[in-house]
């Protein structure tokens, strides 16, 4: 609640200068632009994450079985890491429009690539796994006998897909559909690098640029008011259809043959191509060329630094997930089921917002009690949470605090009642009883649950960039200077750590997902 009291807070005091001057020349265009990046993602993440969910889940073509897995693996590379790779490749000045001039004169043009519709294949490419991942599912999870009772009817298959299959697939789409539009209104990487002004932008430049704090978080609480309607949109859009209770399907629906095998296999190779193999193949060929020069001991220390906080940040907030978790089995009182309900919410607040929030609180409490303490006690009286890495470490904590939790809750859900009473009835209670009972079967949920929140950590940026201490930069931080000077293969090597290690949780992912039940060629 911090977070969001600070931010409704800021508003009673309104710089009507910076307001001026942000409703005069900024925020028009950043509501068109982030209204039309909403839109642009929406309908992209839609189309493809569905259809590659029902060619995966339904059909049997070609490469289906290696596609099924694969086309989850982009979620291990950050948006920012994919916008300077597809700006490097394409620009002007990149590899492919200048071979384009060699062979076939200047006479060819190409579409600009820093543009809205650039940015917005960007974000469709990074964020089209959540549709496509918890499309599939709920695919696999209908079972046969729906469509076989369509088909029974008289429907073809496509008019079965419209009727039947999409309609009761559609809360597990919206559910995607609003994870990937959080993303997007989240993201500050990838459209600095596009240059395409949005709130997390101008969060940044009213920061940095007018030096006003209290300017950015009313900026930041607007964002946050955008971010409140695309939950609300999700909830009322899932309305009253009720997933299938059937069995897996044990074999595909539709075995595809020809030209209808090809055009499948086809499309999800592309998606996997341009969304996965195209740019880790960049990533390797800057990283001979210019990135390995790099290896010296600043990179050392950015390794450090971006290790040191992500497993401090995974310690704490799982430390704080797992009394969260037990306190909602031991005391599941209406208070503690809130108070747990609200501490998840965190993961809805962009990074921005965040930092902006949590700057001010600070700001405040350094200003209140920290330095008149200080004179007091005969100190420098300087500000001590400000900028300081307790600050950002809570951030952290705020902000993926659900990531931790949902693990933590199932693998708890799984330790029966009867377990720990058959424990007190030996004379084993207290610490001893957590230790020996509830930790063993809980170890592969926190361990999933660390892992998880240690390599989030390290994808972080914005909160990263506005709240780190002095000297503190990292391997994303590290991506974002030398992408704001346009050193593309100088920011190879931080991005291809960070993609090596975000195929971590994926892996995991990948195998969680596995189909239960076996299927034929």
């Amino acid at each position: 609640m911090l977070p969001l009291s600070v931010l409704v807070g800021a508003w009673h005091s309104i710089d009507t200068q910076i307001w001026a001057h942000l409703w005069a020349n900024q925020l028009p265009r950043l509501v068109l632009n982030t209204g039309v990046l909403l839109m642009g993602v929406g309908v992209g993440v839609t189309l493809i994450g569905v259809s590659l969910a029902w060619l995966t889940s339904l059909c049997e073509f070609p490469g289906r079985r290696w596609l099924d897995w694969a086309l989850m693996l982009p979620f291990a590379i950050p948006a920012y890491v994919l916008a300077f790779v597809f700006v490097g490749l394409l620009d002007f000045a990149g590899p492919l429009q200048s071979l384009s001039r060699d062979w076939f004169g200047s006479a060819v043009r190409w579409p600009r690539v820093r543009s809205t519709g650039g940015v917005i294949i960007v974000l469709v490419l990074v964020f089209y796994p959540y549709v496509y991942l918890l499309a599939r599912n709920a695919f696999l999870a209908q079972g046969k006998g729906l469509m076989e009772a369509a088909r029974a009817l008289g429907q073809s298959p496509w008019r079965a897909f419209w009727r039947v299959a999409l309609p009761t697939a559609r809360p597990a789409i919206g559910a995607g559909l609003a994870l990937a539009l959080m993303e997007t209104l989240a993201d500050f990487g990838a459209v600095s690098v596009f240059n395409f002004d949005t709130f997390t932008t101008a969060i940044y430049k009213t920061w940095y640029g007018f030096f006003s704090l209290s300017s950015a978080a009313q900026l930041a609480s607007l964002l946050l008011l955008v971010v409140v309607l695309v939950l609300y949109g999700e909830r009322r859009s899932r309305g009253v259809v009720r997933g299938a209770n059937e069995r897996p399907r044990a074999q595909a629906l539709y075995h595809l043959r020809g030209c209808k095998a090809f055009a499948a296999s086809a499309w999800c190779g592309l998606v996997f191509a341009c969304a996965f193999v195209i740019p880790l193949a960049q990533l390797l060929v800057w990283f001979f060329q210019r990135g390995r020069l790099d290896l010296d001991e600043r990179y050392t220390g950015l390794i450090l630094h971006s290790l040191y906080l992500a497993g401090m940040a995974a310690l704490i907030t799982v430390s704080v997930a797992l009394l969260l978790a037990f306190a909602r089995r031991l005391a599941p009182t209406p208070l503690v089921n809130t108070s747990v309900g609200l501490a998840n919410l965190g993961y809805a607040l962009p990074g921005s917002v965040l930092a902006v929030a949590l700057m001010l609180a600070f700001s405040y409490l350094d200003r209140v009690l920290v330095i008149p303490v200080s004179s007091w006690l005969g100190g420098a009286g300087r500000p001590l949470l400000l900028g300081s890495l307790s600050a950002l470490l809570l951030a952290y904590l705020v902000r993926f605090m659900a990531v931790a939790y949902s693990p933590l809750e199932g693998s708890l859900a799984k330790v029966r009642p009867s377990l720990p009473e058959a424990g007190r009835s030996l004379g084993v209670s207290g610490p001893r009883l957590f230790l020996r009972v509830y930790v063993p079967l809980l170890v592969p949920g926190a361990l999933s649950a660390m892992l998880l929140v240690f390599v989030d950590v390290l994808k972080e940026m914005p909160a990263t960039l506005l709240m780190r201490p002095f000297g503190w930069d990292t391997l994303a931080v590290r991506i974002f200077e030398m992408t704001s000077e346009g050193e593309w293969a100088r920011a190879s090597l931080p991005a291809l750590t960070l993609v090596l290690v975000g195929l971590l949780p994926v892996i995991a992912l990948i195998q969680r997902s596995a189909r239960p039940v076996g299927r034929s060629r």
